[in-house]
């Protein structure tokens, strides 16, 4: 079964800065479309990032000019790094592959206090 694991999540005030990290296994992260995903309590889970191979990527709206997304293709790793976070950023982000049946990792909570 293929492991995606993410981390860096934490407490942080509005404002604040985090950065995730999501590492997985190299025959998937290679030809994967990977995407940051998050779901907040009640809610449905959304995109809120992606970015291809080549470094295409989109970001939804509510997040465009705070978060950025990146891959380290050497270390089949992407991140995301979230600036100026807002309470409505707190949630459980997760990785995953677009294009790839890949099951859910754990996730990593962020919570963004006021």
């Amino acid at each position: 079964q293929v492991h995606l694991v993410e981390s860096g999540g934490g407490l942080v005030q509005a404002g604040g800065s985090l950065r995730l990290s999501c590492a997985a296994p190299g025959n998937i992260f290679m030809i994967s479309i990977m995407g940051w995903y998050r779901q907040a309590p009640g809610k449905q889970r959304e995109l809120v990032a992606s970015i291809t191979n080549g470094g295409v990527t989109y970001y939804v709206d509510s997040v465009k000019g705070r978060f950025t997304i990146s891959r380290d293709n050497a270390k089949n790793t992407v991140y995301l790094q979230m600036n100026l976070l807002k309470p409505e950023d707190t949630a459980v982000y997760y990785c995953n592959s677009l294009n790839l049946g890949v099951a859910w990792g754990q996730g990593t909570q962020v919570t963004v206090s006021s």
